[in-house]
């Protein structure tokens, strides 16, 4: 099974106005379901600048500074409308806005979130890393059975009459010091990584969002 997807990459963009872009778009596939109508389906590929964003089920005691702080240091803060906890998105890092009808595709909710995690285990694994998921938590972990258990890529998503929105940040030469600001995802004892750091060198940013790519088409039966 192979399904349209238009493939947009809007390379370095303010969270809100992408937030923004993406609803437009959300209200568009909605629409034309409500009216029995074939809508486009869409993979959004960004990076933005440094903000922490608040999911609704989140605690904003997972944020450990005060936003007098974030302001001097430049970081935005939104509590917005995905599922899970508190993230950080910021340069060097490619975020993923897939805005898909997710029945086009045979998929409930769950196994969307399993195939996107499937999406950046494919990837790492072109790069020779071993990746997994861990069990009562969402997103893609280092060495899960271990004291050093680390999470490479976070997701969070929202759907409503199986279209998705928001989606996965997964850290490529991500600055990793801005997570001491915050309990990333809510865990306290667990750590952040980057692929960058796992390979000891600075990653081509082009090429890893073209491996992603075609993850997804792998993983999803996309075709751009």
């Amino acid at each position: 099974m192979s399904v349209n997807v238009e493939f947009r990459d809007l390379k370095e963009i303010r969270y809100k106005e992408a937030w923004d872009y993406q609803e437009v778009l959300f209200k568009e596939l909605l629409d034309a379901k409500r009216n029995d109508v074939t809508s486009n389906n869409y993979l959004l590929f960004c990076e933005h600048n440094p903000v922490f964003t608040l999911g609704k089920s989140g605690s904003e005691s997972n944020l450990l500074m005060n936003e007098t702080f974030l302001g001097q240091k430049g970081i935005e803060f939104f509590k917005i409308n995905r599922g899970g906890d508190i993230t950080y998105h910021g340069p060097g890092q490619i975020v993923g806005y897939p805005i898909l009808d997710l029945e086009q595709f045979q998929m409930g909710v769950k196994q969307y979130i399993h195939a996107l995690e499937e999406v950046i285990i494919k990837c790492l694994e072109s790069y020779g890393v071993k990746s997994e998921r861990l069990e009562g938590a969402t997103g893609v972990w280092l060495d899960t059975d271990k004291p050093t258990a680390r999470k490479i890529c976070a997701i969070g998503v929202k759907a409503s009459r199986y279209v998705s929105m928001h989606g996965f940040a997964f850290n490529i030469n991500t600055d990793l010091n801005h997570y001491s600001y915050i309990n990333p995802c809510g865990f306290t004892d667990k750590s952040v990584t980057s692929l960058q750091q796992e390979l000891g060198r600075e990653i081509d940013f082009e090429e890893a969002k073209a491996r992603v790519k075609e993850a997804f088409i792998e993983v999803f039966g996309m075709q751009f």
